[in-house]
Parts: structure tokens; sequence; C-alpha cells
């Protein structure tokens, strides 16, 4: 799990330079500008964790297959919309009332829908886990940033 976490630490800094070399964060920016970066750093923490762990779990292949989607269907739509207006409408599921446990499970873990109950078990401990280390790294990131932003206010 150690090199998991330092493999996610490297691909998750090298996003996030990335994103700040693309945009950078202004006082006046809008709302939605807020939330458009706020899923852009999301998904780079989704996608770093599941490239980190590889191709060995179904939640991370099932993960990465849906932030390509995600992003491909970015692009048709943009390509789209520029080229003529078209009206795009999204139909939802309906909602269970009562759903077991295990049907709550293939909602949570990526790539869930199509796993047997035992292997479902197995890559949630698995999924859970690299959840938690993900937010111990990113704590650690901020802590690291606030200490060195909080000397560098102390010497001028």
């Amino acid at each position: 799990m150690r090199s998991i976490k330092i493999k996610f630490a490297y691909r998750f800094l090298r996003s996030l330079n990335n994103l700040n070399r693309r945009r950078r964060i202004t006082d006046g920016e809008s709302i939605t500008t807020r939330r458009r970066r706020y899923h852009m750093v999301k998904t780079a923490a989704y996608a770093s964790m599941a490239s980190a762990v590889g191709s060995k779990r179904a939640w991370s292949r099932a993960l990465l297959s849906k932030i390509r989607n995600n992003r491909r269907n970015y692009k048709i739509r943009r390509e789209s919309s520029s080229s003529s207006s078209s009206v795009v409408v999204k139909v939802k599921k309906p909602i269970i009332q009562n759903p077991s446990k295990a049907e709550e499970l293939e909602k949570l873990v990526p790539g869930g829908e199509t796993m047997d109950f035992c292997s479902l078990l197995d890559e949630t401990a698995h999924y859970i886990k690299c959840l938690t280390s993900q937010v111990q790294i990113m704590r650690s990131i901020v802590q690291f940033y606030e200490s060195s932003s909080s000397s560098n206010d102390q010497r001028y």
C-alpha cells in the first residue's frame, strides 16, 4: 500500500501542477468557474488514485474508463453545440425505495454493478483503503503548503 500512496501523491501533485499552469485562481472568478475547478481537482484525484492502483482492480478500471468516457462525451458535446444547437436529454434511472445493502454498495464502488457479491466486498475493502490513503495524502499536502506559506509570511 505504501508504493500506491507514493504513486498517488506523485501523480496527484503532477496533475495539480498541470491544472495550475492552465488556470490561476483569481478572487473575482465566478461560481461556475470555481465549480468547474472543483470537478477538475476531484477528477484529477480519482484518476491519480486509479492509475496508481493500475488495472489490477475492477474499480480502478471502471473509474478510469468513466473518466475517459466523460472527457470524450464533453468534447463531443462542445463540438456539436458549437456547430448546431441540439438539446441533450438525460434520462435518470428510477429511484428504488428500499435497495438492499449490496445494491447500495454497487452504486458506491465504481464498476460494482458488474461484480458478484464476494468480488464486490473485496473491491469495496480495497476501494475504502485507497480512499483513506487519498484523504491522508491530501491532508499532508494541505499541511505542507500551509506551513510553507506561514513560514514565508514570517520572513517578510
